[in-house]
């Protein structure tokens, strides 16, 4: 029997387990994604909550209004935040957000601050089912679903 015979014969038989194995990596990869990014969220909080009182939420407000931080910090706590989708760290975010006098290297991105207040109101750009997919990932995440 040829190569190409025996090959055909191959994927006949067993493409169901390929491509069943393909969608199990990419669920898994996709958990996996989910999970390292909640993890690094839950890191900075820790390390936030060394330094200022309170929770996860409330160091991380503190955090992004010290100015004696740098800009690259606050702008991390504001990430982060933004990860824990919590609506108690909306009005520290708001209010650097509607602050557009200030220069730009002593100024938040606007941009991590706009993603962090959307995934705290629970509005985000993410189809319902992705959204859906991270609230079973991360049940202890909040996702507007």
């Amino acid at each position: 029997m040829s190569q190409v015979k025996q090959t055909g014969r191959f994927l006949r038989r067993w493409w169901p387990v390929v491509l069943a194995a393909a969608v199990m990596a990419l669920i898994a990869s996709f958990v996996a994604l989910v999970w390292f990014i909640h993890i690094g969220a839950r890191n900075y909080a820790e390390e936030a909550r060394q330094q200022y009182p309170g929770d996860e939420v409330e160091a991380l407000t503190r955090a992004i209004a010290d100015e004696h931080r740098t800009v690259r910090d606050r702008n991390h706590a504001v990430w982060a935040l933004g990860q824990l989708r919590d609506p108690r760290g909306l009005p520290v975010l708001r209010r650097h957000y509607a602050d557009e006098r200030c220069r730009v290297d002593k100024c938040l991105s606007r941009y991590e601050l706009k993603k962090a207040i959307d995934l705290c109101t629970g509005r985000t750009s993410a189809p319902r089912w992705l959204q859906k997919a991270i609230g079973w990932a991360l049940p202890q995440v909040r996702t507007g679903a």
